[in-house]
């Protein structure tokens, strides 16, 4: 009652009529509590350097700019501590996270946005655990690969145009991970917590997981099976396809003599038009951004799985895994250019004009979280400290998840402090840079978790004249474990 009281402060006479203020007041400053508590080591020092990165005017470009903002109490040499030394209860984080309001879709259904974003680290060659990074250039066919640090983010996406989304788990991928098998279990980990914790229910609409081209979607529906997910993810346009296999009446007659029974129908290209059957489904919508958007569907198509690479160690027969294609084409881009179709595959049969509307609808919405990579990157600055070792990373890492997550409980509570050449938005339209800006408000209306910092003095550092003794390791940058991905040489290391 005594926490509710001092942060009355804060809110706005609508806000305190109303009483929404004091209640998201309430549930920013329990998350900052739960959020300290995770901090088993160096737990101050963390908590004010994530308090000092939501403060800070401008974006953040090193972390010993952050020790003079007046929330870091404590010295520099304090805050590497915290990150090289500190620790941190990555699980009961986790659980925090998916105990938070979600956003949901129109029709209250839960939509997860999984996808890979590089922390690059080309000249680190003292870092271990380094993996080559597929970056995009700006030119056509520019894109290369850099040494870095893969993360893997889990997020839950908002309905209608947004750059906020709400981050429930990161992951980095090692380099002897299996990109989709770890992919698939950090999905089950976050839906299998979402339950648990009564974000979904029995009733509820299956959760619709959106992933983009460089997910193998058809794996990733077959792994996820056992939960009540569906699979929404985009194919490459040059993809081959089979339609189902002909029942047996219709082979009989086409086959007259006998024959092996089929287990793949015709082949539907991608590229080739020619190879397309009546879709089962056409639907027109007109759009503000995109013009006409035309989406078509067919029902039941399936890949051809061949006994290599993934699915060499796959036990009996390979699976059939039907779902729903859908092939979207607009007018124009907001950018200008030649718009070109968009292939996705839906892990759903039976779909109908309204869900073919509904998901390429919302695979659109996975562009929101190429905006939260962008504020992590250019304002947070998240790639920007030069750390050596990776898990001091991931605590970086979780620090700024954690700052984000404040800034979108925070949203409802600041006001517009805009800049005098920027446009004036609603409240309800403000972005998470904007939310930032006046998070120091809100911050001293919370109640104070961090104790005193202890006097103390620099130490007397290296002598002059002396060098470096023990000089780090030299990592290489590549997979360290080799599978073989052909029945021959597997079957030549078994004899």
């Amino acid at each position: 009652m005594a926490v509710s009281l001092s942060m009355t402060a804060g809110v706005t006479p609508a806000q305190e009529t109303s009483g929404t203020g004091i209640a998201d007041l309430e549930v920013l400053a329990g998350f900052g509590s739960r959020f300290h508590n995770c901090l088993t080591a160096r737990a101050d020092e963390l908590f004010e350097l994530a308090d000092a990165v939501l403060c800070t005017n401008g974006p953040v470009k090193t972390l010993v700019d952050l020790t003079l903002a007046p929330e870091h109490r404590r010295g520099h040499g304090a805050l590497y501590d915290g990150l090289n030394r500190g620790c941190l209860d990555v699980a009961r984080l986790r659980w925090t996270l998916a105990r938070l309001p979600l956003p949901r879709a129109a029709n209250g259904r839960i939509v997860l946005a999984v996808d890979v974003s590089p922390w690059l680290r080309p000249d680190a060659d003292t870092s271990p655990e380094r993996l080559f990074c597929h970056v995009h250039g700006r030119a056509r066919s520019a894109s290369q690969f850099i040494p870095g640090w893969p993360y893997s983010f889990g997020a839950a996406l908002e309905a209608g145009r947004t750059s906020w989304t709400a981050m429930l788990d990161v992951l980095r991928l090692h380099p002897q991970d299996d990109a989709t098998a770890v992919t698939a279990g950090q999905l089950r980990e976050v839906i299998m917590r979402l339950i648990e914790a009564g974000q979904w229910k029995d009733g509820d609409p299956p959760i619709l997981v959106v992933a983009d081209a460089g997910y193998d979607a058809t794996r990733l529906s077959f792994l996820l099976s056992e939960l009540p997910v569906e699979l929404l993810g985009r194919l490459r346009s040059d993809r081959v396809m089979c339609c189902p296999a002909p029942s047996r009446e219709e082979f009989d007659r086409a086959h007259p003599y006998g024959g092996r029974y089929p287990k793949h129908g015709r082949v539907f290209r991608f590229d080739n038009a020619s190879t397309w059957h009546e879709p089962d489904h056409v639907t027109t919508t007109d759009t503000d951004r995109y013009g006409t958007a035309i989406a078509r569907s067919w029902d039941r198509l399936h890949p051809r799985l061949t006994r290599r690479a993934a699915w060499l160690e796959h036990q009996g027969d390979l699976p059939i895994i039907e779902g729903t294609v859908i092939v979207l084409q607009v007018d124009h881009l907001p950018g200008g250019g030649d718009p070109k179709p968009v292939w996705l595959w839906w892990s759903g049969v039976d779909a109908t004009a309204p869900d073919v509307d509904l998901l390429w609808q919302a695979f659109l919405r996975r562009f929101d979280l190429e905006h939260t990579f962008r504020l992590f990157k250019q304002v947070l600055g998240w790639t920007a400290p030069k750390i050596r070792s990776p898990h001091a990373a991931d605590r970086w890492t979780w620090i700024i998840i954690a700052v984000h997550t404040q800034l979108r409980l925070a949203r409802t509570l600041t006001t517009d402090l805009r800049r005098p050449w920027e446009r004036p938005i609603t409240s309800d339209r403000l972005t998470p840079a904007r939310v930032r800006r006046g998070f120091r408000n809100i911050q001293t209306t919370c109640p104070s978790l961090t104790s005193a910092p202890k006097p103390g003095k620099p130490g007397p550092g290296r002598p002059p004249g002396s060098t470096n003794r023990h000089r780090p390791p030299i990592h290489d940058v590549r997979k360290t474990v080799r599978r073989e991905t052909t029945l021959a040489a597997r079957f030549g290391q078994a004899a």
